[in-house]
């Protein structure tokens, strides 16, 4: 049995396997929210502003979805379970919305540009259903995959590899196929080969994933009673005033991937490493790379510390290592001179195995290195940290009022995260317009006056005040490691009391934190 002594533990194979779900969502967070503004403006030839501020848009669309999401699924129990099914429609969704928006809209000829509009809103919307119903489930199923406070920060290392398998991929195949070798620089050929090539990604990951949580996908893992909870979505405000651990989990994570989304976009790397750097396909590609190779160890050090410590302390820590290393970053982009060999970027010149191939790294590069990877690698280990954690805050709900409703748990996080990180596009357009840029920056353009100051605040201040916030949220989050452990402990005194014959209300009322550890020390004497 994985389930002992009240405490649900996971197989080795679903840990591993049920982070593939986010793999598979993560290769559409590439596809469609990294690159959909440059498709709408370089290939249907949409406005710059409409097509920023309809990723903004489309977002809060995505967030505004989530409650009704959450809510629908905790009424859900199917005879193929309660998440599952939302795992397999979402994904047909996206492949088939997504397959028709970047294959078939730009077929659309130039003077029927109005129906082009209309088939980018349309489609886009219809993506964003699908990417709600498969997103929601990998916040809201870590309920029932495993309440073991030492096996929920595993998924932080299992979901990098999903990561790697759906995000990793697609970035470093997208950035492969955009030299002028291959499809070109993001044109109509590029997304007309990417996009298969992610669908068929996703698919895959999406099997796997279902895999890993068909044995818990069950109603004897769902809370103290196994009942479904009808919660409306008016009550949604009550539940997160009431609940003080996630409304700090909300800042935390909400300012996390604000951080990412900003930092990582694909117009303010062009601008870092192309017009700035003067080589994107070489410097993206390598300090990618590097990015991952710091994150390995990071990754092992906060699971060590989230097992020990809990996923609060471990949270706080390495955030403070990445604010700490990107204040260097940060130093490095002020001493920045344009054309100057000193304070730019510089790996090498002429071609690998070739005569003229020389080794030129620079001081500048190896701070940038050290700073940048350190930094990146300790941020990059805790960005999906919040995922476990609200499963811990769903516990706490069941803890506190009885009820046992991850999927409006996950829901309400997601709301607030995609709320945040759908600002990240717009931030984006409106600094480039501060400037004077009114079409977004390709690889072979040229540098413009006040790109670099556009870059120290997207790519490093912004960042920075994310991580500050985080780190004030999280100093009054309850949920460390002894707390989680107690609500364990209450919970599973509470299920088996109701499985004996009590009745719910008597259970919440009689089985507190004072009962069970009198009757931890007794069975200990």
């Amino acid at each position: 049995m994985s389930e002992t002594n009240g405490i649900n533990r996971a197989k080795f194979y679903q840990l591993a396997l049920f982070p593939m779900n986010n793999g598979a969502t993560n290769v559409y967070f590439v596809l469609i929210l990294s690159y959909i503004a440059n498709f709408g403006n370089a290939v249907l030839g949409l406005a710059m502003l409409f097509a920023s501020f309809m990723v903004t848009g489309m977002r809060v669309f995505d967030a505004i979805t989530d409650p009704i999401i959450g809510a629908l699924m905790d009424k859900t129990n199917t005879r193929f379970g309660k998440f599952r099914p939302f795992m397999v429609i979402g994904n047909a969704i996206m492949a088939i919305s997504v397959f028709l928006l970047y294959v078939v809209t730009p077929l659309v000829p130039e003077s029927v540009m109005w129906l082009r509009y209309v088939l980018f809103i349309l489609l886009y919307a219809v993506w964003v259903i699908g990417y709600t119903l498969q997103t929601s489930v990998t916040r809201s199923a870590q309920a029932v995959l495993t309440n073991d406070p030492k096996q929920r920060p595993l998924f932080t290392v299992f979901n990098t590899i999903g990561s790697l398998a759906g995000m990793g991929i697609m970035q470093v195949v997208g950035m492969v196929m955009a030299w002028d070798s291959f499809a070109g620089d993001y044109n109509a050929k590029w997304y007309a080969i990417m996009t298969p090539i992610g669908i068929v990604i996703s698919i895959i990951l999406t099997i796997l994933a279902i895999i890993g949580i068909a044995e818990k996908d069950n109603e004897k893992y769902f809370g103290i009673g196994g009942q479904q909870e009808a919660i409306k979505i008016s009550e949604y405000i009550s539940i997160v005033k009431a609940n003080k651990p996630l409304q700090r989990l909300m800042v935390a994570g909400g300012g996390c991937k604000l951080a990412l989304a900003i930092a990582q976009n694909m117009t303010v790397l062009i601008m870092l490493y192309g017009c700035m750097m003067g080589n994107y396909d070489t410097f993206n590609m390598v300090f990618m790379a590097l990015g991952y190779v710091f994150s390995a160890p990071f990754f092992l050090f906060t699971v060590r510390t989230s097992q020990k410590h809990g996923q609060k302390a471990s949270l706080m820590k390495y955030v403070k290592i990445a604010l700490a290393c990107y204040v260097g970053v940060f130093v490095l982009l002020l001493l920045w001179k344009q054309g100057h060999p000193a304070w730019n970027l510089s790996l090498f010149e002429g071609t690998l195995f070739d005569s003229d191939f020389k080794i030129t790294i620079n001081l500048y590069t190896i701070l940038f290195i050290l700073f940048f990877g350190v930094g990146y690698g300790a941020y990059y280990s805790t960005a999906d940290m919040p995922i476990p954690m609200v499963a811990d805050c769903a516990d706490y709900e069941t803890y506190r009022s009885g009820k046992f409703i991850p999927g409006i748990m996950g829901t309400l996080f997601s709301l607030v995260d995609k709320l945040v990180s759908s600002l990240a596009a717009a931030v984006v357009s409106v600094a480039l317009m501060c400037i004077g840029i009114h079409d977004l920056p390709t690889k072979v353009t040229p540098y413009a006056d006040g790109m670099n100051w556009v870059v120290i605040v997207l790519f490093c201040l912004i960042p920075m005040l994310a991580w500050a916030l985080t780190l004030i949220a999280m100093k009054g989050y309850a949920l460390d490691g002894q707390k989680v452990k107690t609500i364990q402990a209450v919970n599973a005194a509470r299920k088996a009391a109701v499985s004996n014959g009590m009745s719910m209300e008597e259970a919440m009322a009689t089985i507190t934190d004072e009962t069970v550890a009198i009757a931890e020390e007794n069975k200990e004497s």
